[in-house]
């Protein structure tokens, strides 16, 4: 199932999703296999939409015979809770900033 884009967002600033379009050849394989349309297409090219939808399952990455997308599945939105949860506050990637706000 398809979500609309903004329904179903996840942790902001803290998904691993990497797009190189240079390597992109716009087969399309990622929207096609990407269950909450994280990518779109635009004047026949892949884009992303909202790397905060990203569940991080990897299933764009394991489709992608150019190595144009990397993600490590699960990592973001587990390490920004976890941290959250041993900092006392608010989930948040605190990937050296003192706020999400400031995440890498």
């Amino acid at each position: 199932m398809k979500y609309k884009l903004g329904e179903a967002k996840y942790l902001r600033k803290v998904s691993s999703l990497r797009f190189f379009p240079e390597k992109c050849t716009n087969c399309v394989i990622c929207i096609d296999v990407c269950p909450h349309g994280v990518f779109f297409l635009k004047n026949k090219k892949v884009s992303v939409a909202d790397k905060d939808l990203c569940m991080e399952c990897g299933a764009c990455a394991l489709n992608c015979k150019n190595g144009a997308i990397t993600v490590s599945s699960g990592v973001g939105c587990a390490s920004g809770i976890i941290n959250g949860m041993l900092t006392g506050g608010a989930p948040s990637c605190d990937c050296g900033g003192s706020s999400s706000a400031e995440c890498c």
